[in-house]
């Protein structure tokens, strides 16, 4: 009986792969409910052949919305003052974004300390819901160095890098950092992530051509969306960097 059962949601997650092979990615597939239906079976069965493309990254679920052919994962090098913007761009993508808070406040000592700056100076802040061809990519908050804070008064929904360039300050080189953890509810919810949804979180400073910071951001990825690429170098003393 056992092997009965998984043979049905096989069947089933077979013929999802097809589909998805002719569709594009932000389209939308047959529901749960659709799947039971069609191919005569219990609703579980047909969950758990939509966990299994869900686990291969072919499909998405977003709370309330349904089932959605995954975009391809984005490749991002670790490190790069490449703006969100400029990257989607590049592969082909519309960079869209909503702004969820945007305003002043008192600087953390996480920020401090990146920016070179004091503890509780006043500086400016924005956070934004990243979009590629509407699908919701990452959740970004960016604090901006003092020198720069003037650009929070014009950003609206355009890039930030851009926005510096045209004050002279020209985004050269980042350091970031990044790690993996489940997703906030809020996160969930703003990515439309599964209940099990992780995300990957990268603190990254930039600098400009001098070495200044610019802004110290903390962009929480949606983890089936994206891949980090490293660049490693051998040191002098043998090792990998």
């Amino acid at each position: 009986m056992a092997r009965a059962v998984a043979n049905r949601y096989e069947e089933i997650a077979t013929h999802l792969r097809e589909l998805v092979a002719e569709l594009h990615p932000g389209d939308l597939l047959p529901s749960e409910t659709e799947l039971s239906r069609q191919f005569g079976v219990s609703r579980m069965t047909a969950r758990h052949a939509v966990q299994i493309l869900e686990r291969e990254h072919l499909l998405h679920r977003r709370k309330g919305r349904g089932t959605f052919v995954s975009p391809k994962p984005v490749p991002r090098l670790l490190g790069s003052p490449l703006s969100f913007t400029e990257s989607m761009q590049r592969r082909g993508m519309e960079a869209s974004s909503r702004i969820l808070e945007l305003g002043y406040a008192e600087c953390a000592d996480s920020d401090a300390v990146a920016l070179g700056i004091d503890p509780g100076a006043r500086v400016a802040f924005l956070e934004r819901l990243r979009l590629a061809d509407r699908v919701p990519m990452a959740i970004e908050r960016a604090v901006l160095a003092p020198i720069c804070a003037g650009v929070i008064e014009a950003i609206g929904s355009g890039s930030l890098h851009v926005a510096f360039e045209a004050m002279g300050l020209v985004p050269s080189r980042a350091t970031a950092r990044v790690r993996a953890r489940p997703a906030t509810e809020r996160e969930r919810q703003l990515l439309e992530l599964a209940d099990d949804g992780a995300v990957l979180c990268e603190r990254r400073v930039i600098f400009d051509l001098e070495g200044t910071p610019l802004e110290h951001t903390e962009t929480r990825y949606a983890a089936d969306r994206y891949v980090f690429d490293v660049m490693m170098y051998r040191d002098q003393g043998g090792g990998v960097t």
